[in-house]
């Protein structure tokens, strides 16, 4: 692939336009991101001449020039760099059409234009049309093969947005148009010409899951993942965005710490959180960090996951002594780095309303580690679910360590049975579990999944080396718990609450902690109805006396003996349910007991 036009070695320095160099790409320079260094080896290795590139393939890349750094797009990149000194390199996307690349270089520009018209005619005249374009294409191919290795050009073309040419779908659902280019690509990558000439096809992609697996999976066709920026790579950028020296007056931060906090965030992204520091009249400190670091992220993954920036800690959790003295002592080997003492991930169960979602929070708040809530990420069209998937999976490997919760999480993250929609639900199923088991991001993605059906989860997702702590969640029954549950739920609302004024509860009421909340609330609207800003006694037994619970017993019965034998540690359970448990035969019992409630329940 030549000296590019930076006068930089490249890939294929040794390669001519007979046949391609073959060996490892040894003269690539020590900038080269890694993921070119990859297409480099597949390429010189001679087996393949079709290249998918997915990820992060919108964002800027490094490619010095003159000896000064300079970022550009990945179709500059790979004109001017990877193939900067062959002698055809075209683009082509469904809105611009086909398109020479030359990056700054005129001259090289001029080149191609002339061979191209004595060709093709005016590039103003080039169809847009894609099956057109393949044609004239392969026509252009098929010319070059024939031609005397001395004038034989060596060709690179670009097609941008391929998941708009061969997009994913069965073979019934495929046009013909679509699948004619799908057969197209496939020929290419297969021909044994073609891969002994320097001729490569390179696809972009921000989602793989969107282009068609019959080619993303050929083995004549290699994917290789663009990544989001290592903290190098994002050091290195803040470098260059700093040297007009506005940034350091700007910024409350080093280049150091930038480059820490930015975890997550593409270059693109982080440019505009540098050009807002330095063009905004407000100074870049933590608070608007975090802020526009949540919005860029958010938007990155498309809204597909919620920043929560957790306000309490495990201190403001009533009761589950064990459970808290368990979940502080990870976050402080989480804090201090000690990732291998982690857990990979904790199934937090119980019934409805005994605060699953808060006590997750509170962990996450405890760490001091950001917090992202996974929100419905499935679509209706085909092969959007696992691309929206893969997306969040991507941004939260470069962010970690993060708490990743999942609520509901037995509906949300499927199984391995396809069940009528394409294989999806059971696709999905498959890259949750192997991220959630790959031990390489122990301590860095700790994923909490909250159900209050735990018996619903598939056992491949909350065994050991997945979720491995189950920590079931009760009503409270002791009275000193219920007076602290009513002023901790005034405290996290932040309302006033007079000394006196939590009053006799009787355990039977069986209220949940979301009961209580609701009856603290209530107890507010009285007071302010009268004026009052405090909470009294009188105001609480009115709104206890008013309160009327869910009728649902026999359901909240069943999830409770769900958490009970879901739970992975005694001392997790209640001295109720311990003794239960503890007795003879006491497991057998209590799932011969939740059998039956599912039978009178009709489930």
């Amino acid at each position: 692939m030549g000296t590019p036009v930076s006068e930089t070695a490249m890939i294929g320095a040794a390669a001519t336009a007979e046949a391609p160099a073959t060996g490892p790409a040894a003269t690539l320079p020590a900038w080269y991101p890694g993921w070119a260094r990859e297409l480099a080896d597949a390429y010189f290795s001679r087996t393949t001449c079709v290249f998918v590139l997915h990820g992060n393939v919108h964002d800027l890349i490094h490619a010095p020039v003159g000896g000064q750094d300079s970022y550009v797009s990945l179709p500059e990149f790979l004109s001017t760099q990877v193939f900067g000194s062959w002698d055809l390199v075209l683009g082509y996307d469904l809105s611009r059409g086909l398109r020479m690349l030359a990056g700054s270089d005129a001259g090289r520009l001029r080149a191609m234009a002339q061979y191209l018209t004595s060709r093709w005619g005016e590039p103003a005249g080039w169809p847009r049309d894609p099956e057109k374009v393949l044609w004239m294409l392969e026509a252009l191919i098929e010319r070059t093969l024939l031609d005397d290795p001395a004038n034989r050009k060596s060709i690179a073309i670009v097609f941008e947005y391929g998941q708009y040419l061969v997009p994913a779908g069965d073979l019934g659902s495929l046009a013909q148009g679509t699948a004619a280019r799908l057969v197209r690509f496939l020929s290419w990558a297969q021909n044994p010409h073609v891969k002994r000439v320097n001729i490569a096809f390179c696809l972009s992609a921000d989602r793989v899951a969107e282009v068609n697996d019959r080619l993303v999976q050929n083995p004549y066709v290699t994917a290789i993942e663009v990544p989001l920026p290592d903290r190098d790579q994002r050091r290195a950028f803040i470098d260059a965005a700093a040297r007009g020296g506005q940034l350091a007056k700007a910024t409350d931060f080093s280049g150091d710490q930038l480059a820490d906090m930015s975890n997550g965030l593409s270059l693109v992204n982080l440019n505009v959180v540098l050009a807002q520091a330095v063009h905004s009249d407000r100074r870049l400190d933590a608070r608007r960090f975090r802020t526009l670091k949540k919005t860029m992220i958010e938007r990155q993954c498309r809204d597909l996951v919620e920043f929560v920036e957790p306000a309490h800690t495990l201190d403001l959790v009533v009761g589950y002594e064990e459970a808290k003295q368990r979940l502080r002592q990870d976050a402080e080997w989480i804090s201090c780095g000690q990732s291998d003492a982690a857990p990979m991930g904790y199934l937090i169960c119980g019934p409805v309303g005994t605060g699953k979602t808060f006590l997750s929070e509170c962990y996450a708040g405890s760490i001091g580690i950001p917090c992202v809530v996974l929100k419905n990420f499935r679509s209706k069209y085909v092969g959007e679910t696992e691309g929206n998937l893969q997306q969040v999976l991507t941004v939260l490997r470069s962010l970690g360590p993060v708490v990743v919760i999942v609520d509901e999480a037995d509906a949300a993250l499927g199984s391995r049975r396809a069940e009528g929609d394409s294989g999806t639900s059971a696709r999905v199923f498959s890259m949750i579990a192997s991220q959630m088991g790959n031990t390489r991001f122990r301590g860095k993605i700790i994923w909490m999944l909250l159900t209050s059906r735990p018996d619903l989860l598939p056992i491949d997702l909350k065994r050991q080396g997945r979720a491995e702590v189950h920590i079931p969640l009760m009503y409270p029954r002791r009275a000193e718990e219920i007076r602290a549950m009513f002023a901790t739920m005034a405290r996290k609302n932040r309302l006033g609450l007079a000394a006196d004024a939590v009053p006799d509860v009787s355990a039977d009421r069986r209220l949940t902690g979301a009961d209580i909340e609701s009856i603290v609330l209530n107890a507010r609207r009285l007071g302010l109805a009268e004026g009052r800003h405090e909470i009294t006694r009188g105001d609480l037994e009115q709104a206890l006396n008013e309160f009327v619970p869910s009728a649902q017993g026999l359901e909240k019965e069943l999830q409770e003996l769900a958490a009970v034998l879901e739970c992975t540690q005694l001392g997790f359970l209640p001295d109720e349910w311990r003794a239960k448990i503890s007795q003879p035969g006491g497991t057998t019992r209590l799932q011969e007991r939740m059998a039956a409630i599912k039978q009178l329940i009709g489930e």
